[in-house]
C-alpha cells in the first residue's frame, strides 16, 4: 500500500542517472500486470536513454515536453498479434503502465505518464520516430528520473467518501 498511496506524477528530474537494474526492475514489474483473458499481453518497450531521442519524445505534444527532463523513457507499445479482444487492448496496457508507475514508487524513483493513445497523431508521431510496424500500436511514454529537489512522491489522501455508492447510485 506504501506505494500506491505515494505515488506522485513526477514532472522534474535530477541529473542522477537511473540504474540499469532498477531500469530492469520497472520493466519487470509492468509485466506482471493482469492482461485480458485468454494470457493476452500485448506490452512491448522501448527504453529511451538517449538525449536526442528524449528530446524528440518531448516534441509528440505540448503535454510531452517535460519529457525532455527525463533521464529516462520508457515508451509503452501493443502489439497487436497478441491481442485477444481488439477492443480493449488500451486496458492490458494500462495496467501495465500502472505497475511499472508503482515500482518507479517505490524504487524513489519519479515518473509520469504521458498519454498517446487514442489519440491518432501522436500514435502516428511515435510509430514514425520508431519506424513501428503497423501492428505495433503506442500507448503511453512514461517519463523516468530521480525527483528533483521539491519533487517527491508523498502521500496525499484523495480518499472522497461522496464518491463511494453501496448498492445503487
Amino acid at each position: 500500500m506504501e506505494a500506491i498511496n505515494k505515488r506522485r506524477s513526477i514532472r522534474k528530474y535530477s541529473d542522477k542517472q537511473v540504474e540499469d537494474e532498477k531500469i530492469d526492475k520497472l520493466l519487470r514489474a509492468a509485466m506482471q500486470a493482469a492482461g485480458s483473458r485468454l494470457g493476452s499481453e500485448p506490452w512491448e518497450f522501448i527504453v529511451v536513454k538517449d538525449k536526442n531521442t528524449i528530446q524528440k519524445l518531448s516534441e509528440m505534444s505540448p503535454n510531452a515536453k517535460l519529457v525532455s527532463g527525463a533521464n529516462v523513457a520508457i515508451v509503452l507499445l501493443a502489439n497487436m498479434d497478441r491481442v485477444h479482444y481488439p477492443l480493449v487492448w488500451q486496458q492490458d496496457m494500462a495496467a501495465a503502465a500502472e505497475n511499472l508507475l508503482l515500482e518507479a514508487s517505490y524504487l524513489d524513483l519519479g515518473a509520469v505518464w504521458i498519454g498517446t493513445a487514442p489519440v491518432q497523431e501522436r500514435m502516428d508521431y511515435l510509430s514514425e520516430l520508431f519506424n513501428l510496424g503497423e501492428n505495433i500500436r503506442p500507448f503511453n511514454i512514461i517519463s523516468i528520473g530521480y525527483p528533483a529537489e521539491g519533487q517527491e512522491n508523498k502521500f496525499l489522501d484523495k480518499y472522497d467518501e461522496t464518491r463511494v455508492h453501496y448498492e445503487k447510485y
